[in-house]
């Protein structure tokens, strides 16, 4: 199942993904459905079987929606936390001149950073050299404390697309990563959140970038150092995963600071991100 969060003359939805159309639960199924997609996952278990059912037997037409008529939302706007996983693929750890880490690489984002698809990424007027990173994202489904790796995969609800921009010389100068990942608009995400059940194998998929029609970044996720239930269990340990939680696995190779000459974003550039199974993520970007 595909499910995203979209508004309707600024009325928001959260609907399921068929082919080229949109179908909203909450116009199919009334009060029964939330207006949130982080709402819709905390009561998961209950409520995707009758979405699901809804949908296969629906005969009413004012619920369906062409992609075009509709504004896309983040699918989760104020996640509890956002969690990024550096340095996750041999490639680019030797691109940055780093060091393959021996346990994951742990930063996070603040919700401030998230924006969705189609939406402008924003240059800082403090920062000159602005990176991109394509990442596959999984979003947590049920509390997790303490869980083994055998047990991750039953916390997922499902997989989505986060551009990690970055602030490389805020990054770097600080010493640490918070300023330079954190940005307003810094976490663009989407554009649906795709199920467990239809993704499958999280870790061979293909995933790429292109900047201005030009590949930037070529991989798969089966090049990962740590996989998700590895990056579950290890996070689950110190912290209590929350439903919507967005963890970001890490990028590939091919960013712009590991390029001679460096690649850095610019006013009117255009990003899209497609993994396999999952779809495009697209985003602008545009300079104070």
């Amino acid at each position: 199942m595909k499910v995203l969060a979209f508004s309707i003359n600024s009325e928001p939805h959260i609907g399921i993904v068929q082919e080229s159309e949109i179908i909203s639960l909450n116009l199919l199924g009334g009060k029964q459905f939330p207006r949130t997609l982080k709402a819709f996952i905390e009561r998961s278990a209950e409520l995707m079987p009758l979405a699901e059912n809804l949908v296969k037997h629906r005969e009413e037409n004012n619920a369906c929606f062409a992609i075009s008529e509709v504004e896309i939302l983040p699918p989760i706007p104020v996640p509890e936390k956002i969690i990024c996983i550096g340095l996750n693929y041999i490639d680019h750890c030797k691109e940055t001149g780093m060091e393959q880490p021996v346990s994951p690489v742990i930063f996070s984002k603040y919700a401030n950073a998230i924006v969705g698809h189609n939406d402008e990424v924003m240059i800082p007027v403090n920062s000159n050299e602005v990176d991109f990173e394509a990442e596959l994202a999984v979003v947590i489904g049920r509390k997790a404390k303490c869980v083994t790796e055998k047990e991750a995969n039953d916390f997922v609800f499902g997989y989505t697309i986060m551009n990690d921009i970055s602030a490389r010389d805020l990054q770097f100068s600080d010493g640490q990563w918070s300023r330079g990942k954190s940005a307003d608009t810094f976490a663009p995400t989407g554009p649906v959140i795709v199920t467990k059940d239809e993704i499958g194998n999280p870790h061979n998929l293909s995933i790429t970038l292109e900047l201005n029609g030009e590949v930037m970044q070529d991989s798969s996720t089966k090049n990962l150092i740590f996989n998700v239930p590895q990056i579950i269990s290890f996070l689950s340990q110190s912290m209590t995963l929350k439903p919507g939680d967005l963890i970001a696995t890490g990028t590939p190779p091919g960013v712009g600071m590991g390029r001679n000459p460096k690649v850095w974003l610019k006013n009117g550039d255009q990003m899209n991100i497609s993994i396999e199974k999952i779809g495009t993520l697209s985003n602008t970007v545009k300079s104070h």
